[in-house]
């Protein structure tokens, strides 16, 4: 594997700029993701590290080899799709086989059964080998997809919402295999989605993305507790953080914070709160319920503990701790106070 730079990259189509001066670094062995909405440009800045767009501006450099005119087969990429783009006629085991036949490998038949069985036994499909790509379900293709990427051992694995089309029970068990394959392996990845449970769970850091740039690049856990603007707060955590002016809370702040927000876990409900808000839903979702609290007009979600007496439309009290809140200027960047 690999260290992947990418070094101020932009790449402009027609009257759309799809990234704008994009920098980051993603070290040898490591799982960034790119997340952000559709048409944030993640999935260009995808298929530029791969050589299938040509930069405008700056440099991509691969294992300390600058690659920004190299051909996409020059780069040592393997490119996970969002769809399977598997040959339907052939077997599971052709599928696998197929990059390794390349006369470029010069592998031998027994070397080339070795590293698909080797595959197959990771991805949990060494039963499916002789079974044609059409005898699958969505997960095994998925697997399929992503072992014709493994079996490659490439510098860097690019994956574009490869479990996006998958129901909510399956990619789950899915993020958990490929998370542990990628540990396992050393493998350095870069992956890229809207869905930020992939994010939190998979990623070592996160690129936050916005209409081209990058705004934020760093681990989990920095992003969801100090993110630098309104945009990167609400791309992480569910129930959503609540954010709302500032002049509805009754607190001294400076004159420069005009946005105040935290997240629901932060969210104390009781008798001992210093805020009166009445309650408008109440949502059970088994382990826990999530409240929504109607605030001078403002929507503030929470989680409920078992001991709190909840009824609709009445009032209830409750507080959060200022080290618990974020504050933010008019232009929703993140202010300290």
């Amino acid at each position: 594997m690999a260290e992947v730079k990418v070094e101020n990259i932009s790449k402009r189509f027609k009257h759309t700029q799809a990234v704008s001066n994009l920098s980051f670094t993603i070290k040898d062995g490591e799982f960034v993701i790119l997340l952000g909405p559709t048409g944030a440009g993640k999935t260009t800045t995808l298929r530029l590290i791969a050589g299938l767009e040509k930069a405008d501006t700056g440099q991509i450099v691969i294992h300390e080899r600058d690659v920004t005119q190299s051909p996409p087969s020059d780069r040592d990429v393997a490119f996970v799709f969002q769809q399977y783009s598997l040959y339907p006629r052939f077997t599971v085991y052709d599928n696998l086989a197929f990059p390794l036949r390349s006369p470029l490998r010069d592998l031998q038949k027994h070397e080339i059964d070795k590293i698909v069985h080797d595959v197959s036994k990771t991805l949990h499909i060494e039963d499916k080998l002789q079974n044609k790509a059409t005898q699958l379900s969505g997960g095994e293709m998925q697997r399929v997809a992503i072992g014709r990427a493994l079996v490659r051992n490439p510098s860097i694995f690019l994956m574009d919402e490869p479990l996006s089309s998958l129901d909510a029970k399956l990619r789950e068990e899915l993020r958990l295999e490929l998370k542990n394959i990628q540990v396992k392996l050393g493998a350095t990845l870069l992956y890229v989605t809207h869905d930020h449970i992939e994010a939190m769970t998979m990623a070592d850091r996160i690129g936050i993305l916005k209409e081209g740039e990058l705004v934020q690049f760093d681990t989990p856990d920095a992003i969801y507790n100090h993110p630098n603007s309104i945009y990167v707060a609400n791309k992480l955590g569910s129930p959503k953080i609540n954010v709302f002016p500032s002049e509805k809370i009754q607190l001294q702040l400076p004159d420069r914070i005009k946005y105040v927000a935290f997240r629901p876990e932060n969210v104390l409900l009781g008798k001992k709160g210093r805020f009166e808000a009445k309650v408008d839903v109440i949502n059970n979702l088994g382990v826990e319920e999530v409240v929504s609290l109607n605030f001078h007009g403002e929507v503030i979600r929470a989680l409920a503990t078992p001991d709190v007496s909840l009824n609709v439309n009445k009032s209830i009290m409750f507080d959060v701790s200022e080290e618990n809140m974020l504050f933010f200027d008019h232009e929703s960047k993140r202010v300290s106070v």
